[in-house]
């Protein structure tokens, strides 16, 4: 295996063309809203092994993306979201969704450390949440970071069927809204596959959030 660079906060991170062919790019570094911020504006995020390893942080080819323009939802899924049955708020409750993605499907990548950088970043005002609530409890929801025109989305949870897919329909719905250009999965899973998401090259990838980056979007 190759020798990582090492990523130091007060310096800029590697060009996303060292990656190896997992896509990991650096190791090391921190956390602050300065570095995640530093990070998502260059195509790499942090996805870490432990708690007690040092941060990894990655750009892969390809990249997972959901086409805002294209997604699609199925009429079944689109009749739940009408059927009165679950109540969508946006960052109504961070801390509760990200706390919940840590720990609702079993062991994580969602360490303490990524749990408080987010929480950092949700105060400054970057990262963002979407809450699916059914009885007054939290059984779905989203979580990611917005950067003018790009959200990426980090993780999504459910305690009951149909909850994540319905705060994914309504995070979709809100971007169009707000005229955001890229939403980044960083890779697409079943799940994702039945809103439409792709997989793109990573050079087509940076094209696209230079471009993203030059839009003034507010998510709220």
């Amino acid at each position: 295996m190759r020798k990582l660079t090492p990523f130091i906060p007060s310096r800029r991170f590697p060009p996303v063309e060292e990656s190896d062919e997992d896509g990991l790019l650096a190791m090391g570094g921190d956390l602050s809203p300065g570095s995640l911020l530093d990070a998502y504006t260059h195509g790499i995020f942090p996805w870490p092994i432990d708690e007690r390893s040092p941060m990894l942080w990655w750009s892969p080819d390809p990249r997972g993306v959901i086409e805002l323009e294209h997604a699609h939802f199925s009429r079944r899924l689109l009749r739940t979201c009408r059927s009165g049955k679950f109540h969508v708020t946006f960052d109504a409750d961070f801390s509760q969704v990200i706390h919940k993605c840590a720990t609702v499907h079993g062991s994580t990548w969602i360490t303490r450390r990524m749990i408080d950088g987010y929480l950092r970043l949700h105060q400054t005002g970057q990262a963002h949440s979407v809450e699916v609530w059914h009885d007054d409890q939290l059984t779905g929801g989203v979580y990611g970071v917005a950067v003018r025109g790009l959200f990426a989305a980090e993780s999504m949870f459910h305690t009951m069927t149909d909850a994540s897919k319905v705060a994914l329909v309504f995070l979709i719905n809100h971007l169009r809204q707000q005229g955001f250009r890229l939403l980044d999965i960083q890779m697409v899973t079943s799940h994702t596959k039945q809103f439409g998401a792709v997989e793109i090259s990573r050079c087509e990838y940076l094209n696209r959030l230079d471009k993203a980056l030059t839009h003034n979007c507010q998510f709220q």
